[in-house]
């Protein structure tokens, strides 16, 4: 066996009659899970408005991937068996394990019925393959996980198919070769994660939360598992796209898999049921799609064209999909002062971001359902952000797909090893690597505009590498922004690279004050985290913030007057962005404005998207006296400066 897990069972487990067949593995017991399959409901110190909503029948049944898009597809969330391991355990093929799960959940999570943290894992289900695929017949079947936190091994009927390592990337693999001729399959998957116990992007996730900035651990399975069927022949595994508002292009890259050998591959672009573009070209080359008179995208104005990518060999189709794309365009230029500012589609635009960690208390690092996962960017919205910073996290697909449909912008943070250290040189390696696999998984998105690689200097390892990495995600994107170091002024950041687009400092409560130099603009990456304590809908009995406010009217005080100071920081200093800690309250952290449990809004959003519009509106403007900036609404003269000691810990 060549995988990367080598468990020796530690459960006992029950042998069932299985007998080798070919290459096959043919079950005869350990059938399909159904609804009464032992799964429980576990205890949650919080729940939301959606955790009723979950169960095996309704674990995130919506379909995966919508950028690319086929009409056949059978998603595999659901009752699995579940069982812990020890390091050196086989596989436990053909064997029922002692425990249920609800898949995606992770298995720290109340909603995955497990609720505890295991280093090694073992899941197993069976499936059948519906006849209507015709799989064997022109048609391949492949397997595909959302993610799987951390190291993967998949087997199907005893062949081991997949290996991954990465927490927070899709990977899939054709299993054809796998299948038994009819009847139920067999899926097992390994899994180890030993979280912040190694080198590994871990993010905030932690085996002991601190009670302070770092929470629970979310380990295994925690995106959605599906399979769909595609052509032998060729099929399209990949939609690459970019945008260029100034020709009106398109840039559209089609990969496949199968034998693209003599395939043409034709490109409809739509607006409803009116067509507005079409092109050919070849797999794996640029096709450029011109678009006359683009619509753009933006926050204000959320368009997005339908895109229908074709396969054909001669004038027979092999496979066709759906997807679509915005027209947008992020970038920086020279305002009137002098000072580079952010655009988008060539205007200048102010970002007012909030930081967003999409931790659930029934879920962690899974939302329970996928209204729950749109709530926290639409609340955003609602709020008057124009902008998302995504901390530390990568999220399913369908919540950048959410971002896309309602037009907010976001910043995208690679998830960060462990603080405290240097990583040795096999870890620094494999952040490099993952880090470039999560910007080719997300590069397609039209809501994401910027890269940030590290955060306050976590799993930093030298200002030089720093500098190197920020360049080497410029040349593999260089449509977007790159922020190399998030909180550069702060904590155990190894000191300012000069590198990347974006100089982003962090105070609590701030806001900060960078100064835009001659290459980069500047960026207030955090600031404020004021807290409130809401009874009843906290984690621990008391909560942290960076300033705690006594009740609601207090903390939309002191939100509205610390909101205000990035005017003038932005007219006097040229900051072109900035971000507010943040939507929602975590564990320990009850600086949201939602409680954890998203029940309660702990501030006036009236005042708050007041504020929020009036920054984004006057943000760019030349410096005027206060009472022409929101009448009644006075902005402080003085410039607030950004201090904290270098050791302080942040968010």
């Amino acid at each position: 066996m060549t995988g990367l897990l080598r468990f020796r069972r530690r459960t006992t487990a029950l042998l069932a009659s299985a007998a080798m067949v070919g290459s096959a593995f043919v079950l005869t017991a350990a059938a399909q899970p159904s609804d009464d399959d032992g799964w429980q409901l576990g205890r949650p110190r919080l729940t939301t408005p959606w955790t009723g909503q979950v169960s095996p029948s309704n674990a995130l049944p919506e379909y995966p991937r919508p950028q690319l898009t086929r009409a056949s597809w059978q998603n595999l969330n659901g009752v699995w068996q579940f069982a812990g391991a020890a390091a050196g355990e086989v596989p436990p093929f053909g064997e029922d394990l002692a425990e249920s799960i609800l898949v995606p959940y992770p298995i720290e999570s109340a909603l995955s019925g497990i609720e505890r943290h295991e280093d090694h894992m073992w899941y197993r289900r069976t499936f059948e393959v519906p006849a209507s695929w015709q799989v064997g017949d022109g048609q391949r079947l492949r397997l595909h996980f959302g993610a799987v936190d951390h190291a993967a091994t998949v087997w199907v009927n005893g062949t081991e198919v997949a290996e991954h390592t990465g927490g927070y990337t899709v990977f899939s693999v054709d299993v054809t070769d796998a299948l038994a001729p009819s009847g139920p399959q067999e899926i097992v998957v390994g899994v180890e994660d030993r979280t912040d116990a190694t080198w590994q992007p871990v993010g905030k996730q932690r085996n002991v939360p601190d009670r302070g900035v770092f929470y629970t651990g979310s380990s295994g399975i925690w995106q959605t598992v599906w399979m769909e069927p595609v052509a032998a022949r060729a099929y399209v595994a990949d939609l690459d796209t970019a945008t260029d508002v100034d020709t009106d292009t398109l840039a559209l890259t089609v990969d496949t898999g199968g034998n693209a050998s003599g395939i043409t591959v034709r490109a409809v672009v739509r607006d409803g049921d009116v067509q507005v573009a079409t092109a050919e070209g070849v797999p794996g080359r640029p096709l450029d799609v011109h678009v006359p008179d683009a619509h753009l995208w933006s926050p204000d104005d959320p368009f997005l064209y339908e895109l229908e990518v074709t396969l054909l060999d001669g004038d027979q189709e092999v496979d066709r999909v759906g997807s679509y794309v915005g027209m947008r365009e992020i970038g920086t230029v020279h305002g009137a002062d002098g000072r580079l500012r952010i655009t988008l589609n060539h205007e200048i635009r102010f970002l007012m971001s909030t930081l967003d960690q999409g931790f659930w208390p029934d879920g962690i690092y899974t939302a329970p359902t996928d209204e729950a996962l749109r709530f926290d960017v639409a609340e955003a919205k609602r709020l008057g952000f124009n902008a998302i910073r995504k901390h530390v996290k990568v999220e399913p697909d369908r919540w950048y797909h959410h971002a896309d449909t309602l037009g907010v912008l976001v910043w995208q943070d690679m998830p960060s090893m462990r603080t405290g250290g240097i990583p040795p040189p096999d870890a620094q390696a494999e952040f490099e690597r993952q880090l470039h696999e999560v910007v080719d998984q997300h590069d397609s998105w039209t809501s994401v505009i910027g890269w940030i690689p590290f955060n306050e200097g976590w799993g930093e390892w030298s200002r030089e590498a720093t500098g190197r990495i920020a360049d080497s995600v410029a040349a593999q994107d260089p449509t977007r922004l790159v922020d190399a170091h998030s909180g550069v002024n702060c904590c155990a950041s190894h000191g300012d690279s000069g590198r990347g687009d974006v100089i982003d400092w962090h105070d609590y409560t701030g806001p900060a004050d960078p100064t835009p130099d001659g290459h980069r603009v500047a960026v207030d990456g955090e600031h404020g985290g004021f807290g409130l304590e809401v009874p009843g809908h906290m984690w621990f009995e008391d909560g942290h913030g960076y300033q705690m406010a006594q009740d609601s009217e207090e903390l939309t005080r002191l939100y509205v007057e610390n909101q205000r100071e990035l005017i003038p920081l932005a007219q006097q200093r040229g900051i072109s962005g900035a971000v507010y800690t943040q939507i929602t309250d975590i564990e320990h952290e009850v600086n949201g404005f939602f409680t954890y449990d998203r029940r309660v809004e702990k501030m006036r959003v009236d005042q708050v998207r007041a504020v929020n519009d009036a920054v984004v509106r006057n943000a760019n403007r030349p410096a005027v006296p206060p009472t022409a900036i929101d009448p009644g609404t006075a902005v402080p003269a003085g410039v607030h400066s950004s201090g904290g000691s270098s050791d302080q810990r942040r968010g």
